[in-house]
């Protein structure tokens, strides 16, 4: 009987579950998004916590039947307990995917190990980026390596090491200073009454988008960004423009991606030598893409938005190392 791996995420906007093999390969991956009503630009925690418990009751039934497919035992579990790994970082939506990882821990005696989001996603991230590349994912995090985890909730650079279990440690070296690159992506799009979350049909018009658009400010110090003036900026031009969605769309994607950009190259003077991986939602982007891909490596959309992935990965990395339950 296959040795199986349950990875579970309960982020702001998505509920997620995946399962790996002890060979690390992804067998199973699900994920539901978490519903917005039109008009609104997110949830609050609470509408999180209710919408995770809700998507739980099927996310079972879709295991159960994942269980059974592959004729594989459940061994341990992963899930994510905080958004970084910082003292004090808290939400309260994780404690969904918490309390069913303690719940399925208890009732079928398998240790549960405890992760951060990012850590998972930076597991997600360099899964992906190997395989595309060939490269065993143990050789990837026994050594350090840099990562950008943008999205609607981080916009942080990431120093990635092997902590004192061997796992992945995930250390916020530089980012945004005010907004995100996806909130920002997702008020602006909201404003033109996009469907929340507006990265996708952002993406579409600003790669069929033909027409120049004016350079956009971009606020980056070092290892730092501010994004808020941008924001200003772009209401002011999508006023402008006679309310022109697919111009604005370019102009607020390709100063996004000329900050990442500044940003990827102030990193690459302090460290040259370190890979860079690219990850989160808006990583997903097909116009940002190019102008980063010069420098290190992307994870496939699947796995750089959010997803359990990584989570289930991280648990399989914790069972095979014998780390003790309650991690």
């Amino acid at each position: 009987m296959t040795e199986l791996f349950l990875g579970l995420d309960t982020s702001n906007y998505t509920t997620s579950a995946a399962l790996c093999d002890r060979e690390g390969n992804i067998l199973w991956n699900q994920k539901r998004l978490l519903p917005v009503k039109e008009g609104e630009r997110g949830l609050r925690q609470s509408d999180a916590v209710f919408h995770h418990v809700k998507a739980m009751g099927e996310t079972a039934e879709n295991l159960r039947r994942a269980l059974a497919e592959t004729d594989g035992k459940l061994t341990a579990i992963g899930y994510s307990r905080s958004p970084r790994d910082a003292e004090g970082s808290y939400m309260p939506c994780f404690l969904v995917g918490s309390g069913v990882a303690g719940m399925l821990s208890a009732a079928m005696g398998v240790p549960a190990y405890a992760f951060s989001h990012q850590s998972g996603h930076m597991m997600a991230a360099a899964y992906s980026a190997c395989s595309m590349e060939g490269m065993a994912l143990e050789d990837r995090i026994a050594s350090p390596f840099l990562a950008f985890h943008i999205s609607g909730g981080t916009t942080d650079i990431i120093s990635t090491t092997p902590d004192e279990t061997g796992i992945l440690h995930a250390e916020r070296i530089g980012g945004t200073l005010d907004i995100n690159a996806g909130q920002l992506i997702d008020r602006l799009g909201v404003k033109m009454g996009l469907p929340f979350p507006c990265g996708a049909a952002m993406d579409a018009m600003a790669c069929a988008c033909g027409s120049k658009v004016p350079k956009a400010p971009v606020t980056v110090k070092g290892l730092s960004c501010n994004l808020s003036g941008l924001e200003n900026k772009a209401l002011q031009f999508w006023m402008d423009s006679g309310e022109d969605k697919v111009l604005t769309s370019k102009y607020v994607l390709h100063a996004v991606a000329m900050t990442l950009l500044k940003l990827t190259e102030n990193l690459r003077e302090t460290w040259p030598d370190l890979p860079i991986i690219y990850a989160g939602g808006v990583m997903s982007s097909r116009y940002v893409r190019p102008f980063l891909s010069p420098y290190g490596q992307f994870a496939e959309a699947v796995y750089a938005s959010d997803n359990a992935a990584g989570t289930a990965l991280l648990a399989r990395e914790a069972w095979k190392r014998g780390i003790p339950y309650g991690r």
